[in-house]
């Protein structure tokens, strides 16, 4: 019941010895992830709450544990090292959490993993919680979630927690939720996600959430037109926002048509997706459309 991660992830935390990397790791083991290490130079050979090694490299912790997923809570400054070490020591999948970092950086980050075989996460994003699998690498709140077959795919992490709770009080659960991220530049897209919802036997319906800035929602339209056969609502965030201003994301911004919310809603509805008409109806649109 889920895509990308599972009960047999073998997680690690890069920054786990600071503030937010030490709470968030201690939640995410708490719902069930299976924390193998953690990684802050110059720590290695301490332990995080008396059982979790901490390595001074991500080579070092996966000659040791065999992790296979990172979890990065990195100052903005070193975050790009951070990943790039992460994809050298083979690590698969790759959650960012931090925000902030430079869009140069990301631009070299995402040029450099381009041929490589790793899913990269983010940067700014929420990361990835799969409740049926008891798995979370990320910021999400778990107690909101509950197992089920409903992919959800967001720009905002806030947006897909209300997604979330939306969807929970109507009893219906969620397969795997992933927080793409809001920067301009950034990993995984929709389309590379809505791509493995729609070959998971165990999603049956998503709920997709983009907002105003860039072009893809556009190219996710065009990859659902041809390509995606599961019913799949969508909502599309920053309909009053002025152009030219940044509007929370540092992605989130208006600087043609293409980035106007009313194009990208334009797009989806032509490409048979249910548009859920606000914030507040997300769940209420969902379960419409697979009732």
């Amino acid at each position: 019941m889920s895509i990308l991660v599972n009960r047999n992830t073998r997680l690690l935390v890069q920054g786990i010895t600071g503030k937010e990397g030490s709470y968030h790791a201690e939640r995410s083991a708490e719902y069930g992830a299976n924390l193998v290490a953690g990684v802050t130079p110059g720590k290695g050979g301490q332990t995080f709450t008396d059982t979790v090694p901490v390595y001074d490299t991500v080579q070092q912790a996966v000659d040791e544990t065999q992790a296979d997923a990172s979890l990065i809570f990195v100052p903005p400054a070193f975050a790009a090292d951070a990943i790039a070490e992460a994809v050298d020591a083979g690590i698969s999948v790759i959650a960012c959490i931090t925000e902030g970092i430079p869009v140069h950086d990301s631009i070299n980050v995402v040029r450099y993993i381009k041929d490589k075989d790793v899913i990269f996460i983010g940067p700014n994003c929420p990361g990835i919680i799969s409740p049926g699998e008891s798995f979370k690498m990320g910021i999400m709140p778990g107690h909101i979630h509950l197992a089920g077959k409903t992919g959800v795919v967001s720009r905002s992490g806030t947006l897909t927690y209300e997604a979330v709770g939306q969807l929970t009080n109507l009893g219906i659960g969620q397969s795997t939720c992933v927080g793409i991220g809001g920067d301009p530049v950034s990993g995984v897209t929709f389309i590379e996600i809505l791509q493995k919802f729609q070959d998971d036997p165990e999603t049956d319906s998503v709920v997709m959430i983009g907002e105003i800035g860039g072009t893809k929602e556009q190219e996710a339209a065009e990859y659902i037109k041809d390509n995606f056969t599961k019913p799949i609502a969508a909502l599309v965030v920053g309909q009053s926002a002025p152009p030219g201003k940044r509007m929370g994301h540092a992605g989130a911004i208006i600087t043609g048509s293409a980035g106007k919310a009313e194009e990208k809603v334009k797009a989806l509805a032509a490409a048979g997706v249910s548009i859920i008409p606000g914030p507040g109806f997300i769940g209420e649109t969902l379960q419409d459309l697979i009732s």
